[in-house]
This record gives structure tokens, sequence and C-alpha cells, in this order.
């Protein structure tokens, strides 16, 4: 049984695979078996980390670009021979922090859509060059989606009184929600739109994960979570694992959430 869970010899593209729980992922796919691609839009730090996961390669990329997807897959698809596997994962809090956590009231169109672009059509340019490559290849693969908790709930407003990020009082605003809602959607459609090919399509929703949120934060969302504590970015490598293996093989169109239980309340 251990074996399914296997990926020997399959090539396996991460989006996003120098962020916070991008790494991990690259990390946990390789000790798999995965040839990975660290692909994100800080190049430097893609290529950071891919020298230190024998076989990676590490790759500047532009989700919101489709020339930039396409010279992403091109390359993964020579470094690996063929890609099993995407993990798309990349999204955006823009350039500016406090733009993208500004009320829904004054809300900018302008960011509305740079959080779009990435966040959703993102995911779409990916799908879509690498679907097309799974096609080409008639070997099936695996196609894991990140979205959120914010993308099948709203948010529980309570928690950010007197909430802070890197020292930045924080929100959910309605775009990553919205974004995130969109993940799901387009997964399934997917999962139904290339399931006669072998290709599955399922969705990844990490819940709140501890990575610089101060006390106040933490602790309104441990009260509000039924294992009563926040992630670590390790704990959702394992439901990834799952879903890119042989042992999901049955596993098409759903919509895993790590979450500690906060979906069920």
């Amino acid at each position: 049984m251990s074996d399914l869970f296997r990926l020997e010899g399959r090539g396996a593209l991460v989006t996003g695979g120098a962020g916070i729980l991008g790494q991990h992922f690259c990390r946990g796919l390789a000790e798999a078996g995965a040839r990975v691609v660290v692909a994100d839009l800080d190049g430097a730090a893609a290529q950071a980390l891919a020298k230190d996961i024998p076989g990676a390669l590490g790759l500047e990329c532009d989700v919101s670009n489709p020339q930039s997807v396409a010279e992403c897959v091109h390359q993964a698809v020579a470094h690996c021979g063929s890609l099993r596997v995407l993990l798309n994962n990349a999204a955006t809090k823009t350039a500016s922090f406090d733009t993208f956590l500004a009320p829904f009231e004054d809300y900018s169109l302008e960011t509305w859509r740079e959080v779009m672009a990435v966040n959703i059509d993102g995911m779409f340019l990916m799908a879509q060059a690498v679907g097309k490559h799974m096609l080409e290849t008639g070997n099936g693969g695996a196609i894991i989606q990140t979205a959120s908790i914010y993308g099948i709930s709203a948010p529980d407003q309570r928690i950010y009184e007197g909430s802070e990020y890197m020292g930045k009082r924080i929100n959910t605003p309605a775009v990553y929600a919205t974004s995130k809602a969109a993940v799901v959607g387009l997964s399934q459609y997917l999962a139904t739109y290339w399931a006669d090919a072998g290709i599955r399509v399922n969705t990844l929703v990490p819940g709140g994960v501890e990575s610089g949120q101060n006390d106040a934060f933490k602790a309104a969302y441990t009260q509000r979570t039924p294992l009563g504590r926040m992630a670590r970015a390790e704990e959702m490598v394992g439901a990834v694992i799952y879903l890119a293996s042989d042992a999901a093989s049955y596993v098409t169109g759903q919509t895993l959430a790590v979450d500690g239980g906060w979906t069920a309340w």
C-alpha cells in the first residue's frame, strides 16, 4: 500500500513554489520521488530552493502572463521529460499590502483585477498549458489547485479584532475569498472535462497557517478551530502527496480541507 504514495519518475511543477506553503510542497514531492520544478515570481528564491532539492529546477514565472506560463511549461517539460503532476499554488496579496486589505466599500477595481489576474487567471493559464501537455502525452496526470477555507466559507470577522500580521492590521478581503471560491469551481469543471483522459483535478483547501500573526489573532483563530490551534505549513504536504499519487487514483473533483475542523463549524 505504501508504494501507491510514491511518485518516482514523475515530473511535478509547483507554482508559487518558493512561498510559505510552496517550499514545503516542493520538498515533500521530491521526497516522494518526483522530479520537481519550482516556479515562482521570485526567480531567485525559486532557484535557491531548487539548489537544496536533488534534481530540482528553479524557474521565474508570472502565472498571469501567457508567454511566461508557456515558457515555464516548456522548460519544465524539457527538464522532466513530461509532467504528471501540477500543483497550481500561486497567489498574490499585490505589491501593496495596505491596498490589498482595504475595506470592501473603498476597494479599487484595479486592485481587484490585480488579485484576480494571479489567483484565478493564473490558475486558468497554467492548468490550460499543463493540461494540454498531459493530453498530448496520453499518460494522464494529477492537477491539484490550492484554494482556502475562505473559498468555501465566509470569514469570521470577529477573529480580526486586534489582529495583526507582520505588524499590520489584517482582514480577509472579498477579492481573496471570491478568487478562492473560483478555484474550487474551476477544479470541479476540469475534473469532469478531462476525466476521460485520466487527468484528475482536485482542490486543496488549507486552513490558517501560523506565519507571523500576532497573539491576538492566533488566540481568536485557535478558539474558533475544533483542533484548537493554527496549522503548521508542513501539515499540508501529506494531502498533496496523496492527491498527486496513485493512492488517490479514484479521487477527482473533490475539495479536501486540511483545516483542523474549521469548516465543520
